[in-house]
């Protein structure tokens, strides 16, 4: 599977960004689906997740109420609607493919199998 993000940009604080994750390969539609993020100088962390029908998501206390995730099986897509930006948002965001979504595992980095190339989000205050 390779993943190819998109949508990364700057904004300023309050404003909205949609970010997108394409997917290449017949198994999308069985994979959990996360994004992450990682800020200058810190670890990468876990945004939200979406199972593999949609009906499930999770989302770190952080961006909860502010953040969207949203997949479309018969696209290979994946997108993440950031709305009400913080400064503190500000970060390479990456898109990761989980092949086995183990249950309690969602915010795991090393659940995800298959990582995207990351984009800049950038929020200005």
């Amino acid at each position: 599977v390779q993943l190819q993000a998109s949508g990364g940009g700057l904004v300023q604080a309050g404003g909205s960004l949609r970010l997108s994750c394409a997917a290449s390969g017949r198994s999308f539609s069985s994979y959990r689906m996360g994004w992450f993020r990682q800020a200058p100088g810190k670890e990468r962390e876990f945004v939200a997740a979406i199972g593999w029908s949609g009906s499930s998501t999770w989302y770190a206390e952080s961006v909860k109420g502010r953040f969207t995730i949203s997949r479309d099986n018969a696209k290979n897509s994946v997108s993440l609607q950031m709305d009400g930006l913080k400064p503190e948002d500000t970060a390479v965001y990456y898109c990761a493919a989980d092949r086995n979504s183990i249950v309690g595992t969602h915010s795991r980095l090393s659940a995800y199998d298959y990582w995207g190339q990351g984009t800049l989000v950038t929020v200005s205050s």
